[in-house]
């Protein structure tokens, strides 16, 4: 059961840390944890067989080769440094208080059920320094990709959402902790300690046939010593859940959130946050940027590769915030909060 934490300070939720690695006994299953009823796998097969998840060969074409890439070095990151580079999908390298943190990992190149990646990735593995960390949103495989961990030391830690460990461990990495939405947990760093607290989203798992919501979903708030903060939404849908992380995570300074994959919204509306909705959410949070990702790298819904970027700018506009804070990076592309 999750408990309920009032808060308490200026920056920081009140919810004392987890310890690292703990082992513990979740409930077989989540699904009482879905905002909506998931949409009908006959549906879903109708539209997949009506070419409803792919966008036209055409749009292909005259798109694919304009999509975002500019890989650029990695910034050079010390114990005051937070910065973000965007690896393509919702991977990213997030510098911060010293930790190099990977959010999603997935650098294969395919993934099981859509065609190879649209753009490279962004990031050689081979100039990523020590990841000191990894966090996971969910268990779907264009956000947990098994080649990708498998490049990883064993002891590196990873921050998973509840039942989730059991299929890390069986990997054999050494230090998994799970966390419940509203819970925390906090990894050393060089100026103190990066907190990691895992928040609600709306959306679903399953990697199998056999286990749907079997293991949670969620989205991942770090936040530095000097309480600098990142929101990582992972794979969502759009929400009252915004409101209330803002509440309980107040002082956002950037917010990682999908902005791809919402076409036929008639379907993949309760999960997937199209542009106009990824800008609401980043108003709802309480954040003072947004920087969009989930797109531009997998063919996973029907929308053209483009229309995404030109969506969420536009819908940035009309909302009133400065061009400035909205970090619409290409593939490889870096930035830092001052």
């Amino acid at each position: 059961m999750t408990e309920q934490y009032e808060q308490t300070g200026p920056s920081r939720p009140a919810a004392p840390p987890r310890p690292l690695g703990e082992r513990r006994t979740w409930p077989r299953t989540f699904a009482d944890r879905l905002t909506e009823p998931l949409p009908r796998a006959l549906d879903m097969l109708r539209a997949s067989r009506r070419g409803g998840f792919r966008p036209s060969a055409e749009e292909l074409r005259s798109q694919a080769p304009r999509l975002p890439v500019r890989p650029e070095p990695l910034p050079q990151a010390g114990p005051d440094t937070v910065a973000v580079t965007w690896a393509g999908h919702a991977s990213w390298v997030v510098s911060i208080a010293g930790l190099t943190v990977l959010t999603d990992p997935v650098w294969s190149r395919r993934i099981l059920g859509t065609p190879a990646r649209l753009t490279p990735v962004g990031v050689a593995w081979e100039e990523l320094p020590r990841v000191d960390a990894v966090v996971i949103s969910h268990n779907h495989y264009d956000h947990l990709d098994a080649p990708t961990l498998a490049r990883l030391p064993r002891d590196t830690p990873l921050f998973v959402p509840a039942g989730l460990g059991s299929w890390c461990r069986r990997r054999r990495f050494t230090t998994v902790t799970e966390l419940d939405w509203w819970e925390a947990a906090e990894l050393p760093a060089p100026g103190g300690a990066v907190r990691f607290d895992f928040v609600p989203a709306h959306h679903w798992s399953r990697r199998g046939a056999l286990d749907t919501c079997r293991s949670l979903w969620g989205g991942w708030v770090l936040t530095a010593p000097d309480d600098r903060r990142v929101y990582f939404a992972g794979d969502t849908g759009y929400g009252h859940w915004f409101a209330e992380i803002g509440r309980r995570c107040p002082g956002i300074d950037l917010a990682l959130l999908p902005i791809g994959a919402y076409a036929p919204r008639a379907l993949l509306r309760p999960v997937h946050t199209d542009p106009d909705e990824a800008v609401r959410a980043c108003r709802d949070v309480g954040a003072a940027r947004m920087a969009p990702m989930h797109w531009a790298t997998f063919l996973l819904s029907s929308e053209p590769p483009l229309e995404p970027l030109e969506r969420v700018r536009e819908a940035w506009e009309r909302d009133g915030r400065p061009a400035a804070d909205l970090w619409d990076l290409p593939v490889g592309g870096s930035r830092a909060l001052p």
